[in-house]
């Protein structure tokens, strides 16, 4: 039997049920108990560092998107955008100059090709030293907390845990075919998948170690494993509960989420498969992986409108 989704997760690929998965899910119960048992006899000191709460994301002329979501993630409680540019020839530089002279944002010219997972090692190396917590999301991903008031309240809970997932909240077009550019992201799209993404983005504990040769993080800013003491230490999501191939959920009522806007309008979609990605060289965003995304969005989430008004005086000059 194929399941493409569980109860509360859709699955980012097909999961064939057999005898070979019942097993496997029984011995992840069992990691999941032993790994929470030994994560209690770990002592974390995190210390006091610059910024509690960072993030690190790589861009190409994402400009005009590049404000809203900066104020948005100031809202919640990020504190520092360290970002890299990777080639752009839009007006970027025009939009966050007052962030950088403010040292909200570090920028960092990246002109290399597919190589997202260099630029996010590059900034574990350089500025881990200077935050608590790292996160890695790109400029279409908005952290939404649902049942805290920032990011620091929810991760102040995983203080003895290497790194958090976050799972993706999965927005489609709402139905546009186009978009004024002075409307917001958060604002313009409500409707998103039937349930929960499994995948999602990780937000990096600093007082643990990392080890970028390590197998388990060859895609690290979806499940990145941390070390202490030579062992490599998996993540676990936003319940508490492990990552390593299978995950579960205590309910379909998630905490905290990510908002990925994947496609935006029709027309913003078309434009950001032309320019290419960041991490595959064959750009896998054609039409046909539109529609397949599209048609799961059978729900309107409102969540991220809690931080609308703020967002909007922002905006305009008012914090």
């Amino acid at each position: 039997m194929i399941k493409t989704e569980s109860k509360y997760y859709i699955y980012d690929k097909p999961k064939k049920i057999n005898v070979k998965y019942i097993v496997k899910q029984i011995i992840y119960t069992i990691q999941n108990i032993l790994y929470g048992l030994y994560m209690k006899t770990i002592f974390v000191n995190l210390g006091e560092k610059k910024y509690k709460v960072s993030i690190c994301a790589i861009f190409k002329n994402e400009g005009k998107y590049l404000r809203e979501w900066i104020e948005f993630h100031r809202i919640i409680g990020i504190e520092h955008f360290y970002l890299y540019n990777n080639n752009s020839d839009d007006n970027y530089e025009t939009v966050i100059e007052d962030y950088i002279k403010l040292g909200i944002v570090t920028l960092i010219q990246w002109p290399k090709n597919q190589a997202q997972m260099e630029a996010y090692t590059d900034c574990i190396k350089k500025y881990a030293k200077e935050t608590t917590w790292l996160g890695f999301i790109d400029i279409d991903e908005f952290v939404v907390p649902i049942k805290y008031d920032s990011i620091e309240e929810f991760l102040n809970q995983f203080r003895n845990r290497p790194s958090v997932k976050i799972n993706w909240n999965v927005f489609g077009t709402s139905g546009l075919m186009d978009r004024e550019a002075d409307t917001l992201v958060v604002e313009s799209f409500i409707v998103c998948w039937g349930k929960i993404d499994e995948v999602g983005k990780c937000f990096y504990n600093t007082a643990f170690g990392f080890e970028p040769n390590c197998l388990k993080n060859k895609t690290f800013h979806h499940n990145l494993w941390g070390t202490w003491k030579n062992h490599n230490l998996p993540p676990v999501n936003c319940f508490g509960h492990l990552c390593n191939g299978y995950e579960r959920a205590d309910s379909g009522e998630f905490p905290i989420v990510i908002n990925h806007y994947f496609t935006k309008s029709y027309q913003e979609y078309i434009d950001k498969a032309g320019k290419g990605d960041v991490y595959f060289a064959d750009n896998p965003h054609n039409l046909e992986y539109f529609y397949r995304h599209e048609k799961l969005c059978s729900k309107t989430d409102y969540h991220a409108y809690k931080y609308l008004i703020q967002l909007k005086r922002a905006m305009e000059g008012f914090r």
